[in-house]
């Protein structure tokens, strides 16, 4: 037992012993209550109290020690009465949120927000003040830690020993815990009802507690939802006649030990909270041990009561979570509503932080202090940016960064949800080489077509694959790649030139310019590549995406025409007859495809029946005529229906992990799957109506789309010599734009955000985009740049979520399984798609353009642009409460993002227009205007809603600042409105969520160095 030494509040502890008899009631019974009055003392007295110095001091011997916080499982067992006697009966269980037991027992509540009441957390600290507290206790057993806490009550409270031995008895009796049954064991106990009153069949309690873990503890399934290393924390409450003061006890064993079947999970415990006293006030002993069980879940608190050396320690963990406390008032809510968990929790780590830092004094007004201000951030690589000052100093950092990691590239991807993310970027990819080869097709005379698009694709994806620096980057040809091939078609045509052969050229040198780029470590500019560049890159993109899948089912009306004005009544007045080239020779019929009785010989008499199908009629030379021959049932309105259904289906889906159906594992199965169960749903609704709507086409044979071109384009022979010249200009253009495309889309794929763990390698990629230039050059192939919105879908496919999340916490986001199989899976299976035409076949084109329509309005929905833009529409009430908003200006924010709204429609204006041969100059020049931006904004402004553009010296300056302090800075708060009653008691560890700000971008070390000394010299 510790020494009773006056906690940090002494006011508190004097006012109680001066009134130890002190109730709130005054009747004769005052003498057995707990509640013992704390009367605080003077406000103001200094900037920071005694009991956060020694809260700070702990957490700063945390910092240097070795021992880490596990996952508290936290039970409470309350001492009830019942026919057959005293019975402990758990009441409650909290992981980070609370559940109780329903009155009905026999199910527990759904996850909650314990809402406290204020004095049972006044009552718990005077009880741990005045209590046994026994930290490092040496006990392996519950028996040896309740003789020890026995033996070791203080002085003026001893117990009697006849006292003594009824009290470890009670202790040691068997508790009931409150086991989640199988559907089939809650079918086979229907009837029965709880233990109550009079009620004969009654379970009799165990008379004493097993040292070993009982066969129901083995099989409890809700230890699956605790990680590895979790342990138990266990509170034991409730009334005795036999006491006439509290009995109270806290324990911190120096080692975990099992204590057999106390807790309903077989895990080892840590704490131990006995209460045992008189009867007092209606659930006065069970809101002191809800209000110890929540303490506990609080993370600060934990550390501190793992580091504690005495029982002041304790008590000031106890003021530091009152500190933070927030007090709803009464009579403001319904006091019986249980809060939900929030969808977002704040990071623990950011109090933590605050209380290892010192407290400067808070400002005046609205001013808040240096250390609350925003973090002027700006985007942060760490080395793998930095420069070297050596030719290929920064492609050597990238491949001896990656090549540790190859081996596990391979071996991560043995996993299920890699085949899920194969198939659904597999179908993406084949689309989107179908529909671009058509279009090249369409801008180059065939001289690229669907079967090079699919040959390019597959061999420069599966070597980008093999030897990138970030291999879950998806290669493809892109919309401004496309525009420029079509205005160098045009340019050849115009001038006599040799298309393909102008195009090599123009292709070595895109190569030996991304050779130069990679050797002066120009990729070291991608640094002034903040958000307003990537959103605006993105955002044209994804809108490019939507618009294509769009235009492509408009024009479906085209080639399927719907009838409009069709009337029944007229069905008889619709005909179509088949004119052969013969003249005089007439059939009459209908214009179906189905095959009619073939007569036996060829020129029957006019008065035959028809028998000539559609396609028969026209492959003979025939004439349709009449007014049904055009006639089309339905396949555009079929065509929509499976379009709008495939996006919606994809989009139901994949939000089905977090619906309440269906045991987790199955929903977790179906959100991985769910593209491709979306296709199958709609392919299979396709072939059970029968109608030919548009199918996937892939070419079946190995053969140039345009028969007057070869597998090798010749360098000479075709073009002037000075052609080879000429094309370094045109050169110059692509090389920006596959440098602006290619570093965009890698910047947007390694955001801090996706938790990436293998690192960037900005210089390789491009090293194996310029390589590839060369080879798709000299073949004739399409060039292949990064697919913003594919790599993407492809991170999101392969997103690893917790799978041991406590009730009522939404699974922790870990991080992208990193691999290199599934894209070079992907890209093999496109080369063999030629083989697989058969199967492929069956897959309906409005299915796969609904899949993009989905993946342009997931890339869209995952900047913060568009909700920015949403602003615009919403009045300031029913804004979110975004945390941009908190600190900047409404009219500030409309203005940056109508900015970047007039930069977007600049940029899809000149990609749809003849101007589309500068598209590559204004993606440059988003680094300039958002530069010019700091002549608008203030810096405090741009770092809520951009991040700040690195300057010369500042690097030196971050270097100054403790490396600690930027993991730190770097975190982003989640704050929101949450409605609660007596006392919100879980805010200090984070129960308040609101919507969440990704990627507000790290910290400007420097700017935030410089405002805390400013701070601290005023």
């Amino acid at each position: 037992m510790t020494d009773q030494v006056p906690g940090p509040d002494s006011a508190a502890p004097q006012a109680a012993d001066a009134h130890p008899q002190l109730r709130h009631e005054d009747t004769p019974s005052s003498s057995s209550d707990v509640l013992y009055p704390v009367v605080s003392g003077s406000i103001f007295a200094s900037s920071i109290s005694s009991a956060a110095e020694r809260v700070r001091a702990i957490l700063q011997q945390e910092e240097v020690g070795d021992r880490k916080c596990p996952l508290l499982f936290i039970q409470l067992n309350e001492l009830l009465s019942t026919p057959a006697g005293l019975e402990w009966k758990e009441m409650a269980r909290w992981i980070k949120f609370e559940e109780k037991v329903e009155d009905g027992g026999e199910r527990w509540s759904m996850p909650h927000i314990p809402a406290l009441p204020l004095h049972s957390l006044f009552e718990l600290r005077t009880c741990l003040q005045k209590g046994t507290v026994l930290l490092d206790l040496d006990a392996h057993s519950v028996k040896e830690i309740i003789d020890k806490a026995l033996c070791r009550q203080p002085d003026d409270w001893v117990l009697l020993p006849e006292l003594r031995d009824r009290l470890a008895a009670l202790l040691l009796l068997q508790p009931r815990h409150q086991a989640t049954k199988s559907p089939l064991l809650a079918l086979a106990d229907l009837g029965l009802s709880p233990c109550r009153g009079k009620a004969k069949n009654c379970p009799q309690p165990r008379a004493q507690l097993s040292e070993t873990p009982l066969k129901e503890q083995l099989r409890n399934r809700f230890k699956k939802k605790l990680p590895p290393g979790a342990e138990v924390a266990n509170v034991m409450v409730g009334e005795v006649d036999f006491l006439k003061k509290p009995f109270t006890v806290f324990v911190r064993l120096r080692e975990v030990a099992a204590l057999g079947s106390l807790t309903e999970v077989a895990l080892p415990s840590r704490f131990l909270f006995i209460l045992l006293g008189p009867h007092a006030k209606v659930k006065a002993y069970h809101e002191i041990g809800r209000a110890m069980a929540t303490l506990l879940t609080d993370e600060l608190f934990q550390r501190v009561a793992l580091q504690a050396k005495n029982q002041e320690d304790i008590i000031a963990g106890i003021d530091v979570f009152l500190d933070e406390l927030t007090v709803l008032p009464p009579g403001k809510w319904d006091a019986s509503a249980r809060i939900p968990p929030p969808s977002c929790l704040p990071s623990p780590h950011k109090r933590i932080s605050m209380h290892l830092r010192e407290r400067k004094p808070h400002c005046n007004g609205s001013t808040a202090a240096a250390e609350d201000r925003p973090g002027l951030g700006h985007q942060h690589f760490s080395e793998e940016l930095e420069r070297t000052g050596r030719l290929f100093g920064g492609l050597v950092r990238d491949i001896r960064r990656k090549a540790p990691w190859y081996r596990s590239d391979f071996s991560d991807a043995l996993h299920i949800q890699c085949l899920s993310a194969v198939l659904y970027i597999y179908l993406a990819t084949v689309t989107n080489a179908i529909t671009f080869g058509g279009m090249l097709g369409d801008a180059t005379a065939n001289m690229q077509g669907v079967l090079e698009s699919f040959l390019g694709t597959a061999f420069a994806g599966s070597i980008f694959c093999l030897f990138s620096g970030q291999p879950l980057t998806i290669l493809s040809s892109t919309g401004p790649v496309l525009v420029f091939e079509r205005l160098l078609f045009s340019f050849s045509e115009d001038y006599s030139l040799d298309y393909l052969e102008f195009r090599l050229w123009i292709g070595l040198w895109v190569a030996f310019f991304g050779l130069v780029l990679v050797a002066t470590e120009a990729s070291h500019l991608v640094q002034y590549f903040t958000r307003f560049t990537e959103e605006g890159f993105c955002a044209l993109i994804s809108l490019i995406f939507i618009y294509d899948s769009l235009k492509k089912m408009l024009s479906l009306a085209e080639a399927f025409p719907i009838n409009w004005h069709y009337r029944t009544d007229d069905v008889t007045l619709y005909s179509c007859s088949c004119n052969l080239s013969s003249p005089g020779h007439v059939w009459a019929g209908n214009a179906t495809d189905t095959l009619l009785p073939s007569p036996t010989a060829l020129h029957e008499p006019p008065a035959a029946p028809a028998w000539l199908s559609r396609a028969q009629c026209l492959s003979r030379g025939g004439q349709l005529l009449g007014t049904s021959c055009h006639y089309v049932p339905d396949v555009t309105l079929l065509s929509f229906l499976l379009f709008g259904g495939t996006f919606l289906c994809c989009t139901a889906l994949k939000h089905f992990k977090s619906s309440r159906f269906f045991p987790t594992g199955l929903r977790k199965l179906v959100s991985d799957f769910s593209i491709i169960l979306a296709i199958l749903i709609f392919c299979a609704i396709d072939v059970a109506l029968g109608l030919e709507t548009p199918k996937l086409l892939v070419p079946s044979e190995l053969k140039p789309t345009n028969p007057s071109r070869g597998w090798i384009v010749l360098p000479f022979g075709a073009n002037p010599w000075w052609v080879c010249l000429a094309a370094a200009v045109p050169a110059v253009l692509v090389t920006i734009l596959i440098f602006m495309d290619q570093q965009i889309t890698a910047v947007i794929l390694n955001r801090k955000e996706y938790k990436l763990k293998k690192g960037a390698g900005f210089h390789l990629d491009l090293l194996c985009v310029s390589l590839l230039m060369i080879v798709t050059s000299v073949t004739g192939l399409p060039w292949y740049v990064s697919a913003t919105v594919i790599s993407l879908a492809h991170m999101d496919s392969l997103r690893k979520e917790s799978t041991t999340s406590a009730p009522g916490e939404q699974p922790e986001f870990l991080g992208i399984r990193e691999q290199r199989l599934t894209g070079l899976a992907v890209f093999i299976l496109t080369g063999v798609s030629v083989f697989m035409a058969p199967v492929l076949k069956y897959i309906p084109m409005p299915v796969l353009y609904g899949v993009f329509l989905h993946m342009g309005v997931v890339a869209l929905n995952s900047i913060q642009f568009t909700d920015r833009v949403r602003l615009f529409l919403m009045p300031a009430k029913h804004q979110p409460d975004l945390l941009y908003l908190r600190h900047v200006p409404l009219r500030r924010v409309h203005l940056f993002t109508a900015i970047q709204v007039l930069c977007l429609a600049v940029l899809w204006v000149l990609k749809s227009t003849v101007a589309a041969i500068i598209f590559p100059v204004m993606l440059l020049a988003l680094v300039g205007i958002r530069k010019g931006l700091e002549c608008i904004f203030s810096l405090h402004d741009l770092s809520w809603l951009d991040s700040i553009m690195p300057e010369p010296g500042r690097k030196e300056a971050e270097g100054k600042l403790p490396r600690k302090h930027e993991e730190e800075e770097s975190d982003t708060e989640e704050v929101g409105d949450v409605l609660g009653a007596v006392l919100f008691c879980c805010c200090p560890h984070g129960c308040v969520g609101a919507e969440a700000e990704p990627g507000l971008g790290v910290q400007l070390r420097a700017a935030a160095w410089r405002a805390n000394s400013l701070s601290a010299r005023r």
